[in-house]
C-alpha cells in the first residue's frame, strides 16, 4: 500500500528531481522497504553517516551524477538520510534539511535506508554502528581501514550470519580500484608478492625531500600547509595508516588473518636528506613501502622506508599519488596507480561499492563471499635476505674500511659496493656501502658492533633495498 509521497529537492541545477513513492514491507531482497519512482522503477535508499571530506564527495557524486549512474547501470539511487553532528560539515551544501539527522541510529533504523554508508572513521562508534546496520540486515559500505584491519574478521562474520555484504573499496588507495581487482578481476590467480605506496602524505613528504633536498621537518610543514598532512601526522608518517591498508591487502590476496601485530612498521621521520642524496647517486630512490611476501614458510609483512631502483615503475610514483604492484601467477605483475585520497577520488570508490550493493539488492542476489575471508592461522616468515644500504661515520684514517668489512664478514655479510664521500666532520667522513643479500638480524648485530667501535662516531644508518621483483 502507498503510504506517502516524498519530494526530493534539487540541490544543484544538474540534479534530476524525482517524486518517489515509499512502499514498506515490499522488500528488496528481503532486507527493508523500497522506493518506487513514478515510472515504477525501484529506487535504492542510501543513508550516509558522516559528511566530512569523503562523505561530501560521495554525496556530490550520487546527486550530481544520478543520471549518468542510471544510464550506465539502470539503477536509481537516492540519498534519503544523512547523519552528521557537525553543523560546519552541512553549511553551504544546500542539502534538504528533511533528510538530515544528528542521530546515526535513527538513520540506520529508517526503513527507507537500504544501504548504510559509514564514513566517520575510527573504531567507535563506527564499529557499533556497522554492527547495528548488519543486525537490521542493511548492506554496509565503509572506507574505514583502521576498523577493518582491527575488527574485520568479526564484522565480516556478522555480515555472513545476517546475509549481508560489507563494501570497502575506498579503504585502500582511495580512488584506485585495487580491492575489486584482487577480489574479482584477478580471482583466478595465486599471489605471492605485494609492493605498495599506500600513504599519500608520507609519499608527498619524501618527494619534496628528494626534489628539493629539504629536511623531514620542513617537508612536513609544507604538507600541513597544503592540507596533505594532519596537525598530528603520526598515523601517516610513522607508517601506521599504510600498515592498516597492507593488512587488508594481505587478507584479500593471501587469505591469511594478518593483524597489525604481525606487521613490522617503521616510519619516515628519521630519514635524512644525506641518505636520499647518496641513494640517488647509487641509482635508488627512498620510498615508504608496504611489502608482503608469501613463501612456503609463511608470510612476511612490513612497512618501512626502503630503496627502489630508479628504473622501477614504483619509483616514479610521486607526490600524493598511491600505487600497488602485485603479481599473480597467471597474469604476472600488475600496477595500479592513481590518487589515493581526497574527497571525490575516495567518494568515487564508495559509490562503486554502493552500485555493487544496489545491483545485488535489485536482483535479490544473496550476499557474496565476505571480502576478507581467511583460512587457517597466520604463519610469520622470517625477514627475507635483501641487499642493504649502510652509512657509517668513520675516522678518516688508514685501515678503517677493512675493520668495518671484517665486522660485516663475521656475520657472513659481503659488500657489493663502497664509496667514501663528503667533507670531514670532526675528523670523520661518511662511508657508504651496499651489501649483497643479507639477513636482517645479522646486519643489525654487525651494525651494533660497528657503532660500539672506537673508529666510528654516532649511530650508523641502514636502509633496506627492495628489488621489487615478484
Amino acid at each position: 500500500m502507498i503510504l506517502a509521497w516524498f519530494s526530493v529537492d534539487c540541490v544543484r541545477a544538474n540534479v534530476v528531481i524525482f517524486n518517489i513513492i515509499w512502499v514498506p514491507n515490499k522488500s528488496i531482497g528481503g532486507k527493508s522497504g523500497q522506493f518506487l519512482t513514478p515510472g515504477g522503477a525501484v529506487m535504492i535508499g542510501i543513508g550516509i553517516i558522516g559528511l566530512g571530506t569523503v562523505g561530501t564527495g560521495t554525496y556530490r557524486i550520487l546527486t550530481e551524477r544520478a543520471a549518468l549512474i542510471r544510464q550506465k547501470t539502470g539503477l536509481d539511487l537516492g540519498v534519503v538520510r544523512i547523519a552528521e553532528i557537525n553543523p560546519r560539515n552541512v553549511k553551504g551544501k544546500n542539502i534538504d534539511r528533511a533528510i538530515l539527522t544528528r542521530d546515526a541510529m535513527e538513520l540506520i533504523r529508517d526503513e527507507r535506508v537500504n544501504i548504510v554508508v559509514e564514513l566517520i572513521g575510527g573504531m567507535k562508534p563506527a564499529g557499533d554502528l556497522i554492527k547495528a546496520a548488519l543486525g537490521l540486515k542493511k548492506q554496509v559500505v565503509t572506507a574505514n581501514k583502521a576498523l577493518l584491519a582491527e575488527k574485520g574478521e568479526e564484522l565480516f562474520a556478522l555480515a555472513k550470519r545476517t546475509g549481508c555484504d560489507i563494501g570497502f573499496e575506498a579503504s585502500v588507495c582511495g580512488g584506485i580500484p585495487v580491492i575489486r581487482a584482487i577480489r574479482d578481476g584477478l580471482v583466478g590467480n595465486r599471489f605471492t608478492y605485494i609492493l605498495g605506496i599506500l600513504n599519500g602524505t608520507s609519499n608527498y613528504i619524501l618527494s619534496r625531500m628528494t626534489d628539493e633536498g629539504i629536511s623531514f621537518g620542513e617537508a612536513l610543514k609544507n604538507a600541513q600547509k597544503e592540507g596533505y598532512a594532519e596537525k598530528d601526522p603520526t598515523f601517516d608518517v610513522e607508517g601506521i595508516d599504510a600498515a592498516h591498508k597492507l593488512s587488508l591487502l594481505v587478507r584479500l590476496a593471501f587469505s591469511s588473518p594478518v593483524t597489525m601485530k604481525n606487521i613490522t612498521v617503521h616510519g619516515i621521520s628519521s630519514i635524512d636528506p644525506v641518505d636520499i642524496g647518496f641513494a640517488r647517486d647509487l641509482g635508488y630512490k627512498i620510498k615508504l613501502l608496504a611489502i608482503a611476501k608469501r613463501s612456503a614458510s609463511g608470510i612476511e609483512a612490513r612497512v618501512e622506508p626502503a630503496m627502489l631502483a630508479l628504473n622501477h615503475p614504483m619509483s616514479s610514483v610521486n607526490g600524493v599519488f598511491n600505487a600497488v604492484y602485485i603479481a599473480g601467477d597467471r597474469v604476472g605483475p600488475n600496477l595500479f596507480y592513481g590518487r589515493g585520497a581526497g574527497s571525490e577520488p575516495t567518494g568515487s570508490a564508495v559509490v562503486s561499492d554502493i552500485v555493487d550493493m544496489a545491483k545485488k539488492l535489485k536482483s535479490n542476489a544473496v550476499a557474496s563471499v565476505p571480502g576478507l575471508v581467511v583460512s587457517g592461522k597466520y604463519r610469520e616468515a622470517k625477514s627475507s635476505p635483501v641487499p642493504y644500504y649502510l652509512r657509517v661515520m668513520a675516522k678518516d684514517t688508514p685501515g678503517v674500511l677493512s675493520k668495518i668489512s671484517g665486522i660485516l664478514a663475521n656475520y657472513k655479510i659481503s659488500i657489493s659496493a663502497v664509496t667514501q664521500q663528503g667533507r670531514k666532520l670532526s675528523g670523520h667522513v661518511p662511508i657508504v656501502m651496499v651489501t649483497h643479500d643479507a639477513p636482517e638480524d645479522g646486519l643489525k648485530k654487525a651494525k651494533r658492533d660497528i657503532d660500539n667501535s672506537a673508529f666510528t662516531k654516532g649511530q650508523s644508518v641502514h636502509i633496506r633495498i627492495e628489488e621489487g621483483n615478484a
